[in-house]
């Protein structure tokens, strides 16, 4: 994947999951931080990252229960060891986090 390839697929990602936590955890507070960032924070207080990396070409996740990486497969974002489908990955992570059942969608 180029470069080019990389940055589109994962800024649109990037905005698909913005949306996605707007819609299915309106109690989350999510703010794109710059170019390629999300910061979600929960009511608890704690926060979740996502950003792109652009070296490995992977988005990165940082919450409460590790850091998680995901790399395009051709067809989806994966998590490089267990290659668990991006949505739902973070939809398991922010539901453990947040205390609170959440759903992403990709749409």
């Amino acid at each position: 994947m180029t470069e080019s390839e990389f940055e589109t697929l994962a800024g649109v990602a990037l905005a698909a999951l913005e949306s996605a936590f707007e819609a299915g955890a309106p109690d989350a507070d999510v703010q794109a931080m710059g170019s390629g960032m999300l910061e979600v924070e929960f009511e608890n207080g704690s926060k979740m990252i996502i950003n792109r990396h652009g070296a490995a070409r992977e988005i990165w996740v940082a919450a409460k229960l590790g850091g998680f990486h995901f790399r395009h497969d051709g067809t989806a974002w994966r998590d490089t060891r267990d290659g668990t489908e991006l949505f739902a990955a973070v939809s398991r992570l922010a539901s453990q986090q947040g205390g609170t059942p959440v759903v992403l969608n990709a749409t």
